[in-house]
């Protein structure tokens, strides 16, 4: 097995391995524009504007009159897209239900968001993150996941399998277990509920955790990132909506939704999606969170608009 064989090398070797945020509430914030500033995009200790843009901020040599006046245009161009995107969001804002959104493009390291920073409720989507935390249980234990624990990881991303979830969420530790993955995996602004679907999270958390998913100097080794990447790829038919509906023609996609109503709300639905759309020419991490949509399928309608405007304007 692939940790067995590290071990043994390591013994030949004798190596030594050595709740920020807003507060949630149900007033709608609709403060904020858009801004330009050279954060990265795992830097997300710090609130956010309710609607922002950070491109990369790598150094450069020291360009030619030629190449500064490009580098002037190309950012000139990408100002007039953020901002037209946050003026269609804040249009599409004032007339539906509450949502947030954010976007990195790994390939240029450009990250957006809008109202990025405010807490929702996760609903199913937090089964992306007992996911990673149960691969990252095996990888301390030193063994691949195994027969009863993809038992439940591939029902509960593939048919988002309540039982499954629960049991998973307990084989990792529970509220304690999940809280301690977290930070591993950097997310800063995720408040894990012992009800697992209360859990609180973010839009910038979401985008950080698709990140993590990926990242080859990330926590996750090359099967585990493999492994994530399987399921979320393979969601049943029925719920391949979201993050999926942005695709174009021969790009890869990976999705995560969720979907709840209660009592407590008045019977309104929370929405969330949350996934990647990759192809050799694009390379996306986007999640949009929702609540109070008066059924699930205008939530559905709802969080797609919204994923459908970021790569309109975005251009990616």
């Amino acid at each position: 097995m692939r940790r067995n064989l590290i071990v043994i090398l390591a013994v030949a070797a004798v190596v030594i391995l050595g709740g920020g945020g807003l507060v949630w509430a149900h007033a709608r914030v609709k403060t904020g524009t858009a801004t330009l500033s050279p954060s990265s995009v795992m830097a997300g200790d710090t609130p956010s504007p309710a609607a922002s843009f950070s491109p990369s901020a790598a150094p450069s040599p020291s360009p030619s009159a030629s190449a500064t006046a490009s580098t002037e245009h190309s950012d000139s161009d990408r100002d007039d897209r953020v901002n037209q995107l946050t003026a269609a969001l804040k249009k599409l804002d004032n007339t539906s239900p509450e949502f947030s959104v954010a976007v990195l493009d790994k390939r240029t390291g450009e990250r957006y968001d809008y109202r990025g920073t405010v807490k929702y409720d996760t609903a199913s989507i937090v089964k992306a993150q007992i996911l990673a935390c149960m691969l990252l249980h095996d990888q301390d234990a030193g063994h691949d996941p195994t027969a009863a624990e993809m038992a439940w990881a591939k029902p509960m991303i593939r048919l988002s399998d309540n039982n499954a979830a629960t049991s998973l969420f307990n084989h990792v530790g529970a509220r304690s277990g999940v809280t301690a993955c977290n930070k591993r995996l950097g997310l800063t602004q995720t408040v894990v509920n012992g009800s697992w679907g209360l859990t609180r999270t973010t839009a910038d958390d979401q985008v950080r955790l698709l990140s993590k998913l990926v990242d080859t100097k990330g926590p996750l080794d090359t099967e585990s990132r493999k492994t994530a990447f399987t399921l979320m790829n393979t969601v049943s038919a029925g719920q391949r909506w979201g993050i999926p509906s942005i695709a174009h023609s021969g790009e890869t996609t990976t999705v995560k939704n969720g979907w709840d109503t209660r009592s407590a709300d008045g019977g309104l639905w929370a929405i969330n999606t949350i996934g990647r759309v990759t192809s050799e020419d694009t390379n996306v991490s986007v999640a949009v969170l929702s609540h109070d949509n008066r059924s699930m399928s205008a939530g559905v309608s709802l969080v797609e608009k919204v994923a459908k405007l970021t790569r309109q304007y975005l251009k990616y």
